[in-house]
């Protein structure tokens, strides 16, 4: 009887551990959050003016140098092709109408990132041959292994990687914070629509000094 008076004892101690526990929201931690730079190459850029392009760069090494202090994992999305560009589907409109462009060029330079963003060799880098960044690539993979639950977006073009990442992450439960002056696109209004309409219904949409304050350390 005692002994079962303790085990009985016991359970209702762990109960009321759980309860106390089940009903809070747990604060998002440095260790399940990724930073996804998508897109940020020479290559890539260049459909940008260059003032625009180094602006840009500017608030996405912002985001990189503050992901980094906080713990936060940074993982480099590039997009590319293997020489020739065999990967491009006559059905990909999109693509299909850029295949001379990186048919003809040098598959290894188009996929160096911006040399301003240069990754350190803790940061991940993550090859992907389609606009969206887990389309073709082991990113999903990645982050699982790294027990990711929120990623946050920046990088180039707004109405590309970064909208097609969004809806993807999304249906694969992820949380996501999309930065806003971290990504830009050849349309502004594209982005500011992107960003102010769009992104919210599945999406957090801060700016990079919002984001860096809040945060976990």
């Amino acid at each position: 009887m005692l002994l079962q008076a303790k085990r009985i004892k016991t359970l209702l101690l762990v109960l009321l551990l759980i309860s106390s526990f089940g009903g809070r929201a747990q604060a998002p931690t440095a260790n399940t959050e990724a930073l996804l730079v998508m897109d940020m190459q020479d290559s890539i850029l260049s459909f940008l003016p260059s003032a625009r392009a180094q602006e840009l760069t500017s608030q996405v090494a912002k985001a990189v140098a503050g992901a980094r202090q906080k713990g936060v994992l940074v993982i480099y999305v590039r997009a590319g092709f293997r020489q020739g560009a065999p990967e491009i589907s006559d059905n990909n409109k999109f693509l299909a109408a850029h295949r001379e462009k990186y048919a003809m060029g040098n598959a290894a330079q188009a996929l160096k990132l911006t040399p301003a963003l240069a990754p350190l060799a803790k940061d991940i880098v993550v090859d992907k041959h389609r606009i969206g960044a887990f389309t073709g690539s082991d990113l999903e993979m990645l982050l699982r292994a790294h027990h990711i639950q929120r990623l946050i977006l920046c990088g180039f073009a707004t109405s590309g990687v970064v909208l097609t990442t969004v809806r993807e992450a999304a249906d694969k439960d992820f949380q996501l914070t999309v930065l806003s002056d971290g990504c830009a696109d050849v349309d502004a209004e594209v982005h500011r629509v992107l960003t102010t309409k769009v992104f919210p219904s599945q999406a957090e949409v801060l700016p990079i000094a919002q984001w860096l304050a809040t945060s976990p350390k």
